[in-house]
């Protein structure tokens, strides 16, 4: 073997692929429990806290502090590979690089989060270069957004939901609540008709939450439609196209618009959705099939997967990879040791969705559908400015100091079956 091919292949015991919030947490606690020879596939220089883009959206918080340098967030010993990575090979145990670097590994980590598919709705794109259109799930489009909000006028303003898995779920609707809000506070609210088109058949899955949303959506005089897909967007016309998906002819209604946000499709990255670690049963989305509570690969027992790659059943939430991460470093550290997965992820999420400026509602679930509040002493079964407070201000914080570091946070790991596989003074702050 030449010095050269030598250069091309290299092997670790942990290979982490992705250097987002799953990744990097994930790491930490693995560098915490004594681990060595981690290495990290990030290709991305800038780590971003994506939660706030809805505020950037919003005009209230700046752009640019959404944004920090990866490389402060690499934990110390684990080797970051910059490359993007464009084949797994798990009977191998390799990943190629799209540099064609090799990497093998004992134990494999997928943590590559979600692909915004901006083909999948004919029109999208257009629409975004044309002017009046606009995303909150892309950093470079946020403040167009804002810029959209703050010289509306009046006329429709159209929020769009799909009906597909997306990261953060709650974000189109939380833009729509401060949009609707900020039209009232200029003095437009009678001339602005705002429409909220979702393929899903209800504001809220959980009825509890979605008692208080539908009241919030009867405040602003919100058009809401459900079981509306939307299909096609001619920007020329300024027209958005549904289709009803409780019709059987499959109907389609047009919507025009004088603003609109949309919400890309989402699936897994395309060397994930056709490699082996993809769900069979939804080849499209090509989420890693799991164990949902183990999150260990269901026919690879040395890969495992959490955050929004993975084909768990709750809502891709960065509440979820926090809460996901223990389990997979207990996890995986049982298995290197010979041992069974003990810990167990009960699909715990937190959707904090902003009604309007200065006010928040905390959703948190578990895999029962049920509400599963997990701060104690404060009722998040209603609008609430503190909880306005913590998005806006605590959750970053958490996040930079606290969270990305592998450090505890008391809501999300107390009693968590993951300290007891690892041991709970891995998981003590240091």
């Amino acid at each position: 073997m030449s010095q050269q091919e030598k250069a091309k292949k290299e092997h670790h015991k942990i290979l982490i692929l992705g250097g987002g919030t799953a990744g990097i947490i994930t790491a930490s606690l693995l560098r915490r429990a004594g681990q060595s020879d981690i290495a990290i596939v990030e290709p991305s220089a800038r780590h971003f806290y994506q939660p706030l883009w809805t505020l950037v959206g919003a005009g209230a918080v700046a752009q640019a502090s959404t944004g920090r340098e990866e490389a402060r967030y690499i934990p110390e010993g684990v080797r970051w590979i910059r490359e993007r990575v464009a084949e797994v090979a798990p009977e191998q145990q390799r990943v190629t690089t799209q540099s064609g670097a090799q990497i093998g590994y004992d134990f494999l980590v997928v943590a590559v989060g979600a692909q915004l598919n901006w083909d999948a709705i004919p029109g999208l794109q257009e629409a975004i270069r044309k002017g009046n259109a606009s995303t909150n799930y892309d950093y470079d489009l946020a403040p167009k957004t804002w810029e959209l909000i703050r010289k509306f006028q009046g006329g429709t303003a159209l929020f769009h939901m799909p009906g597909t898995p997306i990261k953060c779920p709650g974000a189109p609707q939380k833009i729509m609540y401060l949009a609707a809000d900020y039209f009232r506070r200029i003095g437009i609210g009678r001339q602005a008709r705002v429409v909220y088109g979702s393929a899903l058949p209800a504001i809220y899955g959980a009825k509890e939450y979605a008692a208080v949303l539908e009241r919030v959506v009867e405040r602003y005089g919100i058009d809401a439609r459900f079981q509306h897909e939307l299909v096609e967007i001619r920007a020329e016309k300024n027209e958005a196209v549904f289709q009803l998906k409780s019709v059987p002819e499959k109907q389609q209604v047009t919507i025009p618009y004088d603003l609109l946000h949309v919400v890309p499709p989402q699936s897994a990255p395309e060397f994930i959705r056709k490699s082996p670690l993809a769900d069979p049963a939804k080849p499209q989305e090509g989420w890693v099939a799991v164990d949902k509570q183990t999150l260990q690969h269901v026919k690879y027992a040395n890969v495992f997967a959490l955050g929004d790659v993975g084909n768990t059943p709750n809502a891709k939430t960065g509440a979820a990879v926090a809460r996901q991460a223990p389990v997979v470093a207990a996890n995986l550290l049982a298995v290197l040791a010979g041992r069974e997965p003990q810990a167990r992820y009960d699909g715990y999420i937190a959707c904090p969705i902003i009604t309007g400026y200065g006010k928040m509602l905390l959703c948190e679930l578990d895999y029962t559908g049920k509400p599963a509040p997990k701060i104690p002493a404060i009722n998040t079964f209603r609008e609430r400015y503190d909880m306005w407070l913590l998005k806006k201000y605590g959750l970053p914080w958490l996040y930079w100091n606290v969270l990305l570091r592998g450090r505890n946070v008391p809501f999300l790991y107390e009693d968590h079956p993951g300290q007891a596989a690892i041991g709970k003074e891995e998981f003590a702050v240091r």
